[in-house]
């Protein structure tokens, strides 16, 4: 019993404390978003590499991910502040820490095909604190193939006055 208790004990540590150090991940974050937000002074430039990209042709149902890069090109740390994407089929991630000048950073879309069929179109909002474009959208493409139909199957039925 007192191994069981033990066991339980350490098991708990370890689960907090990695939950803990993703809230304190978190915060540091948060912080440097109020500060890059509030503080004008610190405003820097940005330059995107892609605004615009293609997935080429995929099949409904798959998964897909796309990078949209991004260069400080000023003076003082650039920090992207949020990034949303515009529908529910996609998930946006991006850089979580400052971004030195002359340094990339990157977006990800992550976009699952699921409930389309043919081309699509999506975008992703990138905010950050930057005097040049301070709020971009980011665009992509594709096309996707091999979709479910939605369509019943009706059997025809013989006329009454018809012969098997």
């Amino acid at each position: 019993m007192k191994t069981n208790f033990l066991f339980i004990l350490l098991l708990s540590a370890t689960l907090f404390s990695c939950v803990n150090n993703d809230k304190k991940a978190d915060a540091k974050h948060d912080l440097l978003v109020k500060k890059a937000i509030i503080d004008s002074s610190n405003f820097t430039t940005i330059k995107w590499l892609d605004t615009v990209l293609s997935f080429g042709t995929i099949k409904q149902g798959e998964k897909v991910t796309l990078k949209f890069k991004c260069v400080n090109t000023g003076t003082k740390p650039l920090v992207l502040t949020n990034v949303r994407a515009g529908c529910g089929c996609t998930v946006a991630d991006y850089s979580k820490v400052a971004i030195l000048p002359n340094k990339e950073g990157w977006v990800t879309a992550n976009f699952d095909s699921k409930r389309f069929c043919g081309e699509v179109q999506k975008n992703l909002i990138a905010t950050s604190n930057t005097t040049n474009d301070g709020e971009r959208n980011l665009k992509f493409t594709g096309t996707i193939t091999n979709c479910e139909s939605n369509d019943k199957v009706v059997m025809p039925h013989p006329m009454p006055d018809e012969k098997k």
